[in-house]
């Protein structure tokens, strides 16, 4: 599996042209963005919030079952939220996950921030993936171990290719 991970202006950009598949994260309230013809796209709306907040859309099990679902019949999958730090990167890395199976989740952490040292994973998305995956708070610990990314406004479009079997098992 390969995902094309980064910022919203990168697919404005036409960066992510190559990507066949597009898995957009995006808040309630943002402008419809144009489809492109010949893609399978999924456009998922929720705000980028750790915690139940009134007025506020979060993340939920509908929500991961739609992106793990989506991310299970793709090759090459394009993931880009508004700055390409916390929903996409969740979102990727709950994809990873997925793909590489369980046992894998210090390791893909560990990728993770190597492409992207802004990534700061939504909490949220990530414990739902993990309860969705089975992985009985692995993916949770992992993420919590590699600690909140660099600040920056916006992350690095990074391409990230997930080996469901690594070197060694």
């Amino acid at each position: 599996m390969r995902l094309i991970v980064g910022p919203e202006r990168h697919w404005r950009a036409g960066c992510l042209a190559r990507c066949p598949d597009v898995l957009a994260l995006r808040s309630p309230d943002a402008e419809a963005l144009p489809t492109v013809e010949g893609r399978r796209r999924l456009e998922l709306r929720f705000n980028d919030i750790a915690g139940p907040r009134p007025g506020f859309v979060p993340p939920d099990m509908a929500i991961i079952g739609r992106i793990l679902a989506f991310g299970a019949a793709s090759r090459l999958l394009a993931i880009h939220c508004y700055a390409g730090v916390s929903r996409s990167t969740a979102a990727a890395y709950a994809l990873a996950c997925q793909h590489a199976g369980p046992g894998e989740e210090d390791r893909l952490a560990l990728e993770l921030r190597g492409l992207s040292p802004a990534a700061t994973p939504n909490p949220l998305i990530v414990g739902l993936a993990d309860e969705a995956l089975g992985r009985e708070g692995r993916m949770i610990a992992a993420i919590a171990a590699i600690g909140r990314g660099a600040g920056a406004f916006e992350g690095p479009l990074f391409d990230w290719r997930i080996d469901p079997h690594p070197t060694g098992d």
